[in-house]
């Protein structure tokens, strides 16, 4: 975990939900209201990080103070990693400075409180069907019997008066 106890949740979604462009939209409007905002991002084995319209180039460029990215090869802080392994998310939330807020993108798999980013035109299965972890939905449209908060993906206020209200329920300051 961080050195301080940070208000941290997770964005999961299938690959080309936009994941990226919440995380982005969040990461500016958190940044612009003096919280500060990490991001840690799991990616698919080889990266090159923080190249121009790369993600962990984008999370920087929307305010984040600290970006860390990491895959079952690599990690940037840029470490190799010589025995590929899967990183583990408490080793990862271990390695950032203090924050108010950690944003994590990817991981989908680990337990953490997480946003689901659904996107139907992908036509896959919503994740917070399986993913007791999941605590809100952010999609085009309300999805059909989902008994979780939706928010559309252009409302970036309310979810983040949301992701404010929840961090300040769970006794983090921010």
């Amino acid at each position: 975990m961080t050195k301080q106890t940070a208000f941290i949740f997770g964005l999961a979604g299938w690959s080309g939900s936009g994941k990226t462009t919440l995380a982005e939209k969040l990461i500016t409007t958190a940044s612009r209201a003096s919280i500060a905002i990490a991001t840690l991002k799991h990616a698919h084995h080889d990266f090159d990080a923080d190249i121009e319209g790369k993600d962990s180039w984008r999370h920087r460029k929307a305010g984040a103070g600290q970006v860390l990215i990491a895959s079952d090869r690599r990690m940037a802080h840029f470490t190799e990693n010589p025995h590929p392994q899967k990183p583990q998310l408490a080793d990862l939330l271990g390695r950032l400075a203090p924050c108010d807020w950690v944003l994590v993108e990817g991981f989908k798999k680990d337990s953490l409180p997480k946003i689901e980013i659904y996107d139907s035109a992908l036509q896959n299965e919503p994740l917070y069907r399986s993913d007791p972890d999941i605590f809100a939905v952010v999609a085009q449209e309300p999805l059909a019997d989902c008994p979780l908060p939706y928010f559309h993906r252009d409302d970036i206020a309310g979810l983040f008066s949301f992701l404010q209200e929840k961090a300040a329920s769970e006794g983090h300051i921010s």
